[in-house]
């Protein structure tokens, strides 16, 4: 019987591996298909506390996990695909084997949704990003573009004005579905052109396999065209990692987990952190800050049981 499993090696997983191995838990981390989470699809990481020179996103995820290891965490290098709540503890299947424990931190993740085109996974971090408050600063004074078009397309493509020297706003439809007030800032930025009933079918790299371009297709014309970007950011939203809860816990309308007192969900035992449960910040120390949370209060769950 393990006192404490934690699914999930981005950087609520980690953390909450470091404070509850510090706390004598001694908890399983269960690394997942994707170890280290989305950071490891990230190069220069330059906003995380700490790092004024910034650092690798793999590098940051492997510091995690050399600092959670140190203090006795331990890693099982398996895919959950079932949680089972007990009476009074947990059965966690893997495809290997089954675990059981008293508490289990969630921490998931969410997969950003992309456009399913066929260079998409070696192109992010070489122009292809879901995240413009981590990447925007890389793409000082030259054209981008966002795919999108409710309240996060809007919300990116003003942040990204800052830095870029042009926006373009790409979108299926002849209007925006954001909100109205999100819509109209957007659009009466100067430095935002709309482009109208179009989407991307292709990436156009350069020489140096970076984004340099996306091939245009107007869906009411069928016209084709090449628009000249640096990067690409999509934001046509998130899908929490979820799906192997089968319904255990209460998620909202998007499918992102609930939390009822402080991380913890609406089973007892069970708490939430990082991107699986925010769908607000999506930012690595937000996720950092919320791992220290479920292990705090995991910690205590135990010892008040």
């Amino acid at each position: 019987m393990e006192n404490l499993i934690i699914i999930g090696t981005g950087c609520a997983g980690w953390t909450a591996a470091i404070y509850s191995a510090r706390a004598n838990l001694a908890p399983l981390v269960l690394a997942g298909s994707q170890l280290g989470g989305q950071l490891t699809t990230t190069t220069e990481v330059e906003n995380f506390p700490g790092f004024p020179e910034g650092i690798q996103g793999p590098d940051l995820m492997m510091r995690m996990q050399e600092q959670a290891e140190k203090f006795g965490a331990r890693i099982a290098y398996e895919e959950v695909v079932e949680v089972t709540r007990l009476p009074d503890h947990f059965l966690v299947r893997t495809g290997e084997k089954t675990y059981e424990a008293q508490t289990v931190i969630l921490a998931t993740g969410a997969s950003p949704r992309h456009l399913g085109l066929p260079n998409e996974r070696e192109l992010i971090g070489h122009g292809l990003t879901s995240c413009a408050t981590c990447d925007g600063a890389f793409y000082r004074d030259v054209p981008v573009c966002v795919v999108g078009g409710g309240d996060s397309a809007c919300e990116e493509a003003g942040f990204l004005t800052r830095f870029a020297s042009r926006v373009y706003l790409i979108h299926r439809r002849g209007e925006l579905r954001a909100s109205k007030i999100m819509a109209e800032r957007a659009l009466a930025n100067p430095k935002i052109t709309p482009v109208w009933n179009s989407h991307i079918t292709a990436y156009l790299t350069d020489e140096q396999g970076e984004m340099a371009k996306v091939r245009l297709q107007n869906l009411v014309t069928g016209a084709e065209s090449e628009l000249e970007v640096r990067c690409v950011f999509v934001a046509i939203g998130h899908v929490p990692n979820t799906r192997f809860l089968n319904g255990l816990v209460e998620l909202d309308e998007n499918g992102y987990i609930l939390q009822q007192r402080g991380t913890m969900t609406n089973i007892p035992g069970l708490f939430a952190a990082g991107d699986v449960a925010d769908h607000i910040y999506r930012q690595a120390v937000t996720a950092a800050g919320s791992g220290c949370a479920a292990a705090l209060d995991a910690e205590r769950y135990l010892a008040g049981h």
